[in-house]
């Protein structure tokens, strides 16, 4: 049960998708591909080809985050939190590689939780990438792909009527 007037830690876990390999292999990758998520209430919470999911910190086949960064606090309670995520699943998200993605959906669950975004090189990688020529000529591909993080338990899946 949510504590009046308490306070919860609120962090974002930044995953590198290619595990170093991007940078690697190729400039035209431009080095980084990213998976985020937000912890909060001693949940790990993102969003992917199956929906918004929740499981223990870490707990994804991505294993740990490579970068932890803490967004400060919220007074938001467990409870109305998990109702905005169910409005989010059941509204707004459908997952699209570029528009709708696991960085999207962390940047606006973290302005719900404490009124900031997180760091812009994650939020504009897509334009970044759609930029190029090379981005351009492979976005009907990457406009298919959709990623899903295995591990954890899907609040609200694309298909989900709750």
């Amino acid at each position: 049960m949510d504590q009046p007037n308490a306070t919860y830690a609120v962090k974002l876990y930044i995953y590198d998708l290619s595990r170093g390999m991007a940078r690697q292999l190729s400039p035209i990758m431009l080095g980084k591909g990213w998976h985020t998520s937000i912890v909060v209430y001693g949940e790990e919470f993102f969003f992917g080809g199956e929906g918004i999911t929740g499981c223990s910190p870490g707990g994804t086949l991505l294993g740990e985050p490579n970068t932890i960064v803490d967004l400060g606090s919220t007074e938001v309670t467990e409870e109305i939190f998990m109702e905005y995520l169910s409005s989010l699943g059941e509204s707004t998200y459908r997952y699209r590689l570029f528009e709708h993605n696991c960085n999207t959906f962390t940047n606006e669950v973290a302005q719900f939780l404490t009124g900031c975004k997180i760091p812009a090189y994650i939020t504009d990688l897509p334009s970044e990438v759609l930029s190029t020529p090379f981005g351009q000529a492979l976005r009907p591909l990457l406009d298919s792909i959709t990623i899903a993080p295995p591990g954890g338990n899907v609040i609200n899946g694309q298909d989900s009527q709750r």
